[in-house]
């Protein structure tokens, strides 16, 4: 087993370990045990990079086991100049605030109240660099006060000691420092297993906020061509973040500057998460908690290089529709506002309205990729049809990806990925069905497929390449798709073959009797079976 995979496991063990003593102060499956575990895990993840970046400027403090007592050495004047000297993306964490402070104070008084005003003076010291806004300007906090989380007051000593307990168990034995230098491949595997049972206010919905692994690397490799500097990236209903992590991933972090926006407060908290776990902590302060069609935060303050997005496809949004419906939103939504279903309000399409925002907030050389249900691409009318027309007409269309189904664990939707290039070439459209590749797995109850690596460079390489491949993809004009009524379906453009085997008069005539020999006999016992239909008719009496 190499290094990284054990301290991959033993990472995953630490949060198995922090869920045990949520388990039993009876906050197993509860609602707040996502706070807890991803805020534990988090002051645990900046105490260690306090230290590396601390060791960084002092390298006589590289002593694990004497770190606090040589940090507690510092004079006031020095301390001050050294957190002068950190990176503004750094933590600035005090001597009594480190996980070991915490740990040799297990004896005082109201140790949970200790715990809590720790983490809370943390909060409002860094308030700066690890807030989240919201739409009007106020901003979160990075930790709350766990302790308050255990209902029965005479058990939260006990409980926060049980957490600082085991980050000191873990702090001992090893550090997260070892991998801030390649953050991205171990971090993510890590992040995974964080969230993956609380992707959903019932915890169980693995992917409601998470893109599969593929579709984000596919889209990123799709979209990322050559070197990219000074980048700025966008996405309108970020989730997680897992397609912005790996779009920043393949053009630099230190390249890009992210952007977002969400209305989900649990979304922001991990995208947070994931930007500090990627090394994209000076983005934080550009993760704004809104509604992004009716309350857009950066509409008209910003347009930006790269859009990427797996939009809600159906939400209520009723509440909302009039007001978007009048003439000052007619630019950003060109083609129309879905109606607003009789029966079932939450089936509203408001992924048409993501689309569009998407498409008026790239600039001029700006680049998309946006998950959308596969019937996007041959709706025969409407504002899909629309949405398509003004993307050919206007040469914007870069080419499609139809994925294969299943993709995403939580639903059953086909999902097809649209790739938008405001400099795309009119001549070389890319149409592609990926639909037959694959394979099939079982999660819980649920079936996913699941695309190998070689699958997921083949499609890229095909995309890139603009290959024409038999029942994989096509290479067409706009002319040619306005021919098919804007259909953006890869298969209405696929040649159609027919195989001609030549035969003999002999064996045609032997072909024709054995098809009418067959059909004889087929006749024979469907003759038979409705002859005993009417028989057993017969024998039916009223009891």
């Amino acid at each position: 087993m190499t290094q990284d995979i054990t301290y991959t496991t033993k990472t995953k063990q630490l949060i198995d370990s922090l869920k045990s003593v949520c388990a039993n102060y009876g906050l197993g499956n509860d609602g707040n045990e996502f706070k807890i575990i991803t805020q534990v895990f988090l002051y645990k993840f900046l105490n260690d990079k306090f230290r590396f970046e601390i060791k960084k400027l002092k390298p006589e403090l590289a002593d694990n086991n004497e770190f606090y007592k040589n940090l507690l050495a510092i004079p006031e004047e020095e301390y001050s100049l050294l957190m002068n000297l950190l990176d503004e993306n750094v933590p600035r964490l005090k001597p009594h605030q480190l996980i070991s402070h915490l740990y040799n104070s297990q004896n005082s008084d109201d140790f949970a109240k200790t715990f809590d005003d720790t983490l809370r003076d943390i909060s409002i010291e860094n308030a700066d660099v690890f807030s989240i806004k919201s739409f009007s300007g106020s901003k979160d906090k990075l930790f709350d006060e766990l302790s308050n989380y255990i209902t029965d007051s005479s058990q939260r000593d006990d409980f926060c000691k049980a957490l600082i307990n085991k980050l000191f168990e873990f702090s001992f034995e090893e550090s997260f420092e070892n991998y801030f230098t390649e953050k991205y491949d171990f971090f993510k595997d890590i992040f995974e297993y964080l969230i993956k049972d609380y992707n959903s206010d019932s915890g169980g919905k693995y992917a409601e906020y998470y893109t599969p692994n593929a579709v984000a690397r596919i889209i990123a490799d799709i979209l990322v061509e050559g070197e990219v500097r000074k980048a700025r990236c966008y996405d309108p209903s970020v989730g997680s973040g897992s397609l912005l992590m790996s779009l920043a991933h393949n053009i630099g972090e230190d390249k890009c500057t992210i952007y977002s926006e969400d209305i989900s407060q649990k979304s922001s908290t991990m995208l947070r998460l994931n930007l500090i776990l990627n090394n994209l902590t000076h983005s934080i302060p550009n993760v704004i908690k809104t509604n992004t069609i009716a309350q857009p935060y950066y509409l008209n303050k910003s347009k930006f290089d790269y859009i990427v997005s797996n939009p809600p496809f159906k939400l209520d949004f009723s509440d909302f529709r009039d007001d978007l419906d009048t003439d000052r939103f007619k630019e950003r939504f060109f083609a129309g506002i879905p109606n607003i279903p009789k029966t079932k309000k939450e089936s509203m399409a408001i992924y048409l309205m993501f689309i569009q925002h998407i498409i008026y907030s790239l600039n001029d050389n700006g680049k998309a990729a946006i998950v959308v249900p596969t019937g996007f691409i041959t709706a025969q009318s409407g504002i899909e049809t629309k949405i398509r027309k003004r993307l050919i007409d206007k040469g914007w269309l870069r080419g499609v990806v139809s994925m294969p189904s299943n993709i995403f664990a939580s639903t059953g939707t086909n999902v097809s990925v649209l790739f938008i290039d405001k400099q795309a070439n009119s001549e070389q459209i890319v149409l592609m069905d990926a639909s037959k590749l694959g394979e099939t797995v079982k999660e819980g109850k649920n079936q996913r497929t699941v695309l190998t690596r070689e699958e997921e460079a083949k499609i890229v390489d095909t995309f890139h390449n603009k290959e024409v491949v038999e029942d994989l993809s096509v290479v067409v004009t706009a002319e040619e798709i306005k021919a098919k009524n804007y259909s953006f379906s890869a298969g209405q453009y696929f040649e159609v073959k027919i195989e001609y085997v030549k035969i003999t008069p002999k064996e045609f005539a032997e072909k024709m009797n054995a098809f009418e020999n067959e059909l004889q006999q087929l006749f024979t016992e469907s003759a038979n079976l409705e002859k005993q239909i009417l028989e057993n008719l017969k024998k039916l009496r009223y009891e």
